[in-house]
């Protein structure tokens, strides 16, 4: 799939990107990874551990670009001759977006319409978006901007018929352990020497997957998609209440302090609406566009109609992870 070809990653120092590049220098024989960031000291640091981890040939394959992808004239620059890219860049945490409105906007919404236009101009072939189960339903800001980010990636198909760019987007829940989740905030408090963990409702579900099988399904989405396509994991869900007592134990209390504002008790990839168009396989869900421009049939690779009426909602979905399940991953975090 990547055999000679060029890849760049936007927000490529992130816990998603560093897993992604990892994976391609570990599976792919690229011709370049360009690692588009806007922060340098991340890009130092990421530099020097791959120097470390891996050969000199395939150091040599990387570039590090500084931009924003709010700067459109830089990623012209850095889209030049690329093939593939993964668009990971955003901003994420849900109270800093809350306060800080415009700036998310400007990187989640306005950023994105530069990247498509981008990679259309510059004649890229293929380019996935990460999405976010907030996207659905929204009720914060960053759900609200990465919703509209989401619709630019599907209809961007329409406006790039003659340069052949195809897009498509990933969803997924929190990343497991990633910068900014509950995982390292339980553990640090606990190291702290903390005999309570804060829990904002009892009754909250949330979706786990791990960064690896984050990298699995936009490597699906690559592979897969004729373009418009939203694809989804199909990945268990977890009580908070249990995973705090998989982190800390039976001795640890746990202190409900109330939900916060912008907070859903449950998080949904598919809506009971998104499910009349939507298929299932074996190991994701696709919704496809309801566009007049869509001409591809699902059904021809393999997949399943979803009954109607369904949702695929962490506080109702048919797997679970137990205590001990949760113990033994987070072990190995």
């Amino acid at each position: 799939m990547f055999t000679n070809k060029r890849i760049l990653i936007t927000g490529g120092t992130g816990s998603f990107g560093r897993a992604m590049t990892k994976r391609i220098l570990d599976n792919y024989d690229f011709k370049r990874l360009i690692i588009y960031s806007r922060d340098e000291y991340k890009q130092y640091t990421m530099r020097n551990e791959l120097a470390r981890q891996y050969s000199q040939e395939k150091n040599e394959k990387l570039r590090f670009f500084i931009g924003d992808v709010r700067d459109r004239d830089r990623l012209y620059r850095a889209f030049y001759a690329v093939d593939y890219v993964i668009h990971a860049a955003a901003m994420k945490q849900v109270p800093v977006c809350e306060y800080n409105p415009f700036e998310a906007i400007k990187t989640n919404i306005h950023g994105a319409q530069y990247v498509i236009d981008a990679a259309i101009d510059r004649g890229v072939k293929k380019i996935v978006a990460l999405s976010t189960d907030k996207a659905v339903n929204p009720i914060n800001l960053y759900g609200g901007t990465k919703f509209v980010s989401d619709k630019l990636f599907i209809a961007a198909n329409a406006y790039s018929v003659q340069r052949k760019t195809i897009f498509s987007v990933v969803r997924y829940g929190n990343v497991a352990g990633s910068r900014g989740s509950v995982i390292p905030l339980f553990k640090d408090l606990i190291a702290r020497g903390e005999t309570e963990l804060p829990i904002t409702d009892s009754r909250m579900t949330r979706f786990w997957i791990t960064i690896d099988e984050g990298v699995d399904l936009v490597l699906k989405a690559i592979q897969e998609a004729k373009g418009g396509e939203t694809f989804i994991a199909k990945i268990p869900s977890f009580k908070i209440t249990d995973l705090a007592e998989a982190i800390g134990g039976n001795e640890i209390k746990i202190k409900v302090i109330g939900i916060r504002e912008s907070e859903k008790l449950h998080e949904v990839m598919i809506t009971k609406d998104d499910s009349l168009n939507a298929v299932k396989y074996d190991k994701y869900y696709v919704i496809y566009p309801q566009l007049e421009w869509w001409k591809e049939n699902p059904f021809t690779d393999g997949g399943k109609k979803l009954m109607p009426g369904f949702e695929y909602n962490s506080g109702t979905n048919t797997e679970w992870l137990s205590v001990e399940e949760l113990r033994n991953r987070v072990a190995v975090m």
